[in-house]
C-alpha cells in the first residue's frame, strides 16, 4: 500500500456531520414557500452540491431561477442562524486529526459548503489542527467536482499529487481526485454508500476513521 504524506479533506459528511443542521434549515425554507419538506435522512441524497445544489434538489423540476434564488436565499438565512445547532465532529474524528498531525502530515480542507460557513466550522472544531488550507466555495472559483481548489492545495502543500490523498463522502470527492489525478478515500460514515464509491472509481473505502492511519 502507497503511504501518503497530505490529506485532503471533504468537510459535511466527512469531518462533521452537518445534515440536521442543513435539512432543518431547508426544510423551514420550504414551509415558508409552500413546498413539500423532507426527511433528515433524504438530505444524504440531496447536498453535496452547494446551496444552489441543494436548493435544485428540493423544488420541483423546471422552476424559474427568480424561485431558486429566493429559495437559496431564504435558506442561506435560516441557516446562518442554524449552522452550529447541531453539527458535531463524527466520532474518532479528533483522535484522528491528532495523529495525523502527530505524524507530520499535511492536512486541508476542501468543501462545497460557502467559504465563510467552512471557514467558521473549521476554527471552531478543529482549531488547535494547522491546516495548510481551508477552502470553501469561494465566489468566481469553480466549485468540486472541478480540482481547482484541490491543485491549489496541492501546490501549498509541496507534494506530488501522487502523495496525497483526497478523502470524502461523495461521489463529488471521488470525481475531484480523479480530476486532479489524486487517489482518494470514500468514507461509508458519510452521506453516501459503498455502492456510489465504487461506481465512481475510489481507490479505497474505509468504514471507521481510524483505518485512515494505515494509509499515511
Amino acid at each position: 500500500m502507497k503511504k501518503y504524506k497530505g490529506i485532503i479533506f471533504d468537510l459535511d459528511g466527512t469531518l462533521l456531520d452537518t445534515i440536521e443542521d442543513l435539512g432543518d434549515s431547508m426544510n423551514e425554507a420550504l414551509r415558508i414557500l409552500g413546498y413539500p419538506t423532507f426527511e433528515i435522512e433524504e438530505y444524504k441524497l440531496k447536498v453535496g452540491g452547494g446551496f444552489r445544489g441543494l436548493a435544485l434538489n428540493c423544488l420541483p423540476d423546471n422552476v424559474e431561477e427568480d424561485l431558486i434564488s429566493k429559495t437559496i436565499d431564504l435558506f442561506a438565512e435560516i441557516y446562518d442562524k442554524n449552522f452550529l445547532n447541531k453539527t458535531r465532529p463524527y466520532e474518532a474524528i479528533d483522535e484522528l486529526l491528532d495523529k495525523l498531525n502527530s505524524k507530520g502530515i499535511l492536512l486541508a480542507v476542501n468543501s462545497n459548503k460557502k467559504d465563510e460557513y467552512t471557514r467558521i466550522l473549521v476554527d471552531k472544531f478543529f482549531k488547535r489542527i494547522p491546516f495548510v488550507k481551508v477552502y470553501g466555495e469561494r465566489e468566481g472559483l469553480p466549485k468540486k467536482p472541478d480540482p481547482y481548489s484541490a491543485l491549489e492545495i496541492m501546490a501549498e502543500m509541496g507534494l506530488a499529487k501522487e502523495e496525497i490523498l483526497f478523502i470524502g463522502d461523495s461521489k463529488t470527492d471521488i470525481l475531484t481526485a480523479n480530476n486532479a489525478g489524486m487517489d482518494s478515500i470514500g468514507v461509508l460514515w458519510g452521506f453516501r454508500g459503498r455502492d456510489e464509491f465504487i461506481k465512481y472509481g475510489a481507490t479505497y473505502i474505509v468504514e471507521r476513521p481510524e483505518e485512515i492511519l494505515s494509509f499515511v
